[in-house]
């Protein structure tokens, strides 16, 4: 039974390793030929990098095999596995639609293109058998000129029936020397009618509090309790909600262990900021939703009262679930969990 929100999923991050492998062979590409047994491709994908900057690298990697001809693959094996085998209810799935674009073509007509794009991802995620509401989010990238990205707002502003928002990806450093014209570009999302959210304080090069004002939710953002609690009664104001992510910290290099969101978890609560868990790219992890949960239980970061927290969190602070509270049967089981026990014959 479905019971779980997801609010940061990235496109290129989202398919297992297993099924991009076959995918790979199947297309003959080099990387199969240099992996020719799963095993060795999946230690490939998954083991830690030293940065953010260089697991970036990964997506470069499947975005450059996410094309319009293999989208709807890509995005029925993720919408099929969300469902089965996460509970995922309602998911929001995020993308640099430019990149996914024929990089053959020229500047214009790769714009053009992404619209494309969107429209493949919307029809590609409607299976009947699998009734999961995806929406996705848009993301600008810190590589692209700004006209680029604020075409990026123009698209997410017209496509609205399947676009809930738009984001900022991409290496954190370059945020620095562009930041006037990154204010400028979240300021004209909002003034579209957009939801904003942004990768931010994920990182120790991440922390930007320039850019908090202008956005709804804040992607990742466990440098705020870390390095500056002083900005939490901000957030907390503002009603933003946390994307925390916690294997990619370990993935990325971020954190040596997920000992630290213990912190992270603790003082936002105390401020009374949410928190919602999220995957960020469960198939390049190789750990699901579920199991990013069980590990916070496990490792004693959250209890059961916090992770019942952060559940409803996702559902509230979803950009597109219509009933900004988890589904009737989450609450039910929550408040009456006697009601979902097994019977005794």
């Amino acid at each position: 039974m479905p019971l779980h929100a997801e609010l940061h999923r990235h496109l290129g991050g989202a398919v297992v390793p297993r099924i991009f492998w076959r995918f790979l062979k199947r297309q003959g590409h080099p990387l199969a030929e240099k992996y020719p047994d799963y095993e060795s491709f999946e230690a490939f994908v998954t083991y830690p990098r030293a940065s953010l900057t260089e697991f970036l690298e990964l997506h470069t990697l499947v975005e450059g095999v996410q094309r319009l001809d293999t989208l709807p693959y890509f995005v029925t094996k993720l919408v099929r596995g969300a469902f089965i085998f996460e509970g995922i209810l309602y998911l929001e799935l995020r993308y640099t639609p430019y990149y996914r674009t024929d990089a053959t073509l020229p500047e214009a007509e790769r714009i053009h293109q992404m619209r494309e794009v969107v429209r493949i991802i919307r029809d590609a995620s409607h299976q009947d058998e699998y009734p999961l509401r995806l929406r996705q989010i848009l993301c600008m990238h810190s590589r692209l000129p700004i006209h680029v990205n604020k075409a990026i707002i123009d698209l997410a502003a017209s496509e609205s029936d399947s676009v809930c928002g738009v984001d900022l990806s991409g290496p954190d450093p370059l945020y620095r020397d562009q930041m006037d014209d990154l204010i400028g570009l979240f300021q004209y999302a909002r003034a579209s009618g957009l939801k904003t959210t942004c990768h931010l304080f994920e990182t120790q090069n991440g922390i930007y509090p320039e850019l908090l004002p202008y956005l709804d939710r804040i992607g990742h953002g466990i440098q705020i309790p870390l390095q500056r609690p002083d900005l939490l009664p901000f957030v907390a104001e503002r009603g933003q909600c946390l994307e925390v992510c916690p294997t990619s910290y370990l993935k990325t290099g971020t954190l040596g262990d997920l000992s630290t969101l213990r912190t992270v978890f603790e003082r936002c609560e105390k401020a009374g900021v949410d928190i919602a868990i999220c995957t960020d790219n469960p198939g390049l992890h190789n750990v699901r939703l579920p199991f990013e949960y069980e590990n916070l239980l496990s490792q004693d970061i959250i209890d059961f009262s916090t992770l019942r927290r952060c559940q409803d969190a996702a559902f509230r602070h979803a950009f597109a679930w219509p009933h900004k509270e988890p589904p009737d049967y989450l609450l039910h089981a929550i408040a009456e969990p006697d009601a979902f026990a097994p019977t005794t014959p």
